[in-house]
């Protein structure tokens, strides 16, 4: 590719991630005024992300066989789209049902974002020599959408404006992204989801045990995502203590500001798939502590540093991951295996952060977190065999 077309990919690509952060974010981030303005509970907001996920766990298995099909720029201008779409809804929703369906679309918008930013990364980042520093760097974009998109409420909030407003404004900034995308020249190297590799590669123990890491990974970053505003709401005196929602919105953009620095910095680290395997097990671990503090901290100040902390150590996980298990299978695979790894770990975004909002009904969030917990422990348990199948070429030709 020539050097200005590769640039203009490259920024599709980062935006498509960036995108996400805001697709996966939205639901946390305007959870306390859902709650008012729909007259629903936790529980509702928990069916709310259960809906939007479990739409991507469907549609993330069809994206990569349009990809193939149509190519990376159809697919990725449906993505702004549909985005763009679903936060028009959102924002002028009146009910639950109308919420559910703008989560629906959400969820279709996503999966088509979430598919062309995380195949082109590696392939446009770093000369496609190093996935897993590709993955981290592209990666701090979907962080970067974790910090604006609260931050944002939280702003609006504090200057006594609508959520809705906030809402149309990310409506608007995802039509830009499609701008961007409508002229931009993609690469035209296959790397989407085959059908008929599919099944070969659901045999690969590499694959399964990165879908595992994912599962509990995604049921990690989702659940944070989902529940710290409504946590840190709990710690400030409920959201009938003047400013404790947007204090808590603040709170939650610092995690996301904690993910995007977290893989920035890791992104600095050469030869990162080489250490990939040790860092995520150390992570996870950490990661388990910051949330066994969340539980059984009463303190504001003490829950807000290991909210920040999480965000920190969640960071390179999920890009160092991916990059990994990208590095034991040839480029043309990679929409194949990320379409498996990232739908089964879909899954625990899907119904764990539902999970928590239901036990919260009666009780509160902080109590409800304990099974967040038990996902980083799993994760770090998984993380002891995701060296399994390293030698890249020995596993590229068992999947052939």
């Amino acid at each position: 590719m020539a050097g200005t077309s590769r640039t203009q990919v490259s920024i599709v690509a980062l935006t498509a991630v960036f995108g996400l952060g805001i697709a996966f974010i939205i639901l946390g981030a305007v959870s306390e005024e859902l709650k008012t303005a729909l007259g629903v509970t936790n529980a509702e907001i928990g069916n709310l992300v259960l809906t939007l996920f479990l739409t991507s766990v469907f549609v993330q298995l069809i994206v990569g066989p349009m990809v193939d099909k149509f190519g990376y720029k159809p697919v990725a201008i449906v993505g702004f789209l549909v985005a763009s779409s679903s936060m028009f809804l959102l924002g002028t929703a009146s009910s639950l049902g109308t919420a559910t369906v703008a989560c629906v679309l959400l969820g279709i918008g996503a999966m088509c974002l979430n598919t062309v930013g995380n195949t082109l990364i590696p392939v446009v980042l770093f000369g496609g020599k190093d996935p897993a520093r590709a993955s981290n760097f592209g990666n701090a974009f979907f962080g970067l959408g974790y910090v604006i998109t609260p931050l944002l409420f939280s702003l609006l909030g504090s200057a006594g404006m609508s959520y809705k407003t906030g809402v149309f404004i990310l409506c608007g900034l995802l039509l830009l992204f499609l701008l961007v995308a409508l002229t931009a020249s993609f690469p035209s190297v296959a790397t989407g989801y085959e059908f008929s590799m599919a099944f070969k590669l659901l045999g690969t123990p590499a694959v399964l045990i990165a879908a595992a890491a994912l599962f509990c990974y995604i049921s990690l970053e989702v659940s944070m995502g989902t529940w710290s505003k409504p946590y840190m709401t709990e710690l400030f005196g409920g959201a009938a203590n003047p400013g404790a929602v947007a204090r808590a919105g603040l709170i939650l953009s610092l995690f996301g500001a904690a993910m995007m620095v977290g893989r920035f910095v890791t992104s600095a680290v050469k030869n990162l798939t080489a250490i990939g395997v040790r860092l995520i097990a150390v992570l996870a671990l950490v990661a388990m502590a910051a949330i066994l503090v969340m539980i059984m901290t009463t303190s504001s100040a003490v829950a807000t540093a290991a909210v920040v902390l999480a965000g920190f150590v969640f960071a390179p996980i999920f890009p160092t991951i991916v990059g990994v298990t990208f590095a034991k299978f040839e480029p043309r695979l990679y929409g194949s295996i990320f379409g498996i790894i990232f739908a089964i770990g879909l899954l625990g975004g899907t119904f764990v952060p539902q999970i928590v909002g239901n036990l919260s009904v009666g009780a509160t969030i902080q109590q409800s977190l304990l099974i967040v917990a038990a996902m980083a422990a799993a994760l770090f348990v998984i993380a002891l065999f995701l060296g399994v199948g390293s030698k890249p070429a020995g596993t590229a030709r068992q999947a052939r």
